[in-house]
């Protein structure tokens, strides 16, 4: 396999579209994430596990428009919040090997160009937000606040991983917001276990980057437990399944929603299992695997709520 394109990052998908695009729009790109998508992803599974759980709740069916929705709104702002981030850590990423190579600190950006392009994927955000109930509409611009603070956070503490998962998963709340007008308890049960989620992969993806981070004095939960590191990811990862359940139980979830579980918490041992602490490179692939690990609890909780609306 090839590495990324010159410009790009390390973990950027190598052979991305972003290649294709004109020279100019390419850090523009970059900054957006398009050539890692895995951050969209992320962001985008939580709305669909709480779309499901909200339909299968109402006795209706999962609305394919928000799914639509759900999923140009999690481009747009996982794109506007890593610019915000590009921003904010511009200093620090210059100092740092994986991440000097981004359009700002590399100098293809200014500063100036990347707040305006930051308004403009805003921009779409809100639009797609504007679809929305006042309920969810609401919701949706209260997202915002974990998501301007998260930058600051690796400058103040060894967990910003928990910051990091208010903003990610957010989506466990706004299927609910948006399907129901309202956010039963189950929601916010899913949206604690989610968080949890997060705090793990990222935690994965934290690994790569231990050296550099002690150097530049950046906290994160893997340096923060070390050699225990592998054990505090599965804590993580079993208190997500606990706290998904119990929202699945809340609802009354079905067999094929449960299957989804099952499939998810397979997929999260797994990782678990062959994680090793010292080696970035499957860290960053552990660390991707959680779209497909997402994605099955997904597809066992949209099945799951069709099944209860046919039946």
């Amino acid at each position: 396999m090839s590495g990324p394109a010159p410009g790009a990052t390390p973990d950027a998908v190598p052979r991305s579209l972003v290649e294709r695009l004109p020279g100019r729009a390419r850090p523009f790109a970059r900054m957006a994430r398009l050539d890692r998508p895995i951050g969209w992803w992320l962001l985008l599974l939580p709305c669909w596990w709480s779309e499901a759980l909200a339909a299968r709740l109402s006795g209706g069916w999962p609305n394919l428009l928000t799914l639509l929705l759900f999923l140009i709104g999690a481009v747009a702002m996982r794109g506007a919040g890593s610019t915000w981030n590009d921003i904010t850590d511009r200093d620090l990423d210059a100092r740092v090997a994986r991440t000097r190579d981004r359009p700002l600190p590399s100098g293809q950006v200014t500063v100036r160009e990347a707040f305006a392009f930051l308004v403009l994927q805003a921009l779409v955000g809100l639009a797609v937000l504007l679809q929305f109930n006042a309920f969810a509409i609401a919701m949706g611009i209260l997202s915002l606040a974990p998501v301007v603070v998260y930058p600051f956070m690796k400058r103040f503490t060894n967990h910003p991983q928990l910051v990091l998962g208010l903003a990610f998963a957010w989506g466990a709340l706004m299927g609910f917001s948006a399907h129901l007008g309202t956010l039963p308890m189950a929601a916010l049960w899913l949206y604690a276990g989610a968080i949890a989620w997060v705090v793990g992969y990222d935690t994965i993806y934290a690994l790569q980057d231990i050296e550099d981070d002690a150097i530049v004095g950046i906290g994160s939960t893997a340096r923060a437990y070390g050699a225990r590191v592998r054990l505090f990811i599965a804590a993580m990862f079993v208190l997500t399944l606990l706290l998904v359940g119990i929202a699945m139980l809340e609802i009354g979830s079905g067999p094929l929603g449960w299957l989804g579980l099952a499939a998810f918490a397979g997929h999260l041992g797994w990782q678990v299992a062959i994680l090793k602490r010292d080696d970035p490179v499957q860290a960053l692939r552990l660390f991707r695997a959680n779209r497909d690990a997402g994605l099955l609890l997904s597809g066992g909780l949209l099945l799951d709520a069709v099944l209860g609306r046919v039946l």
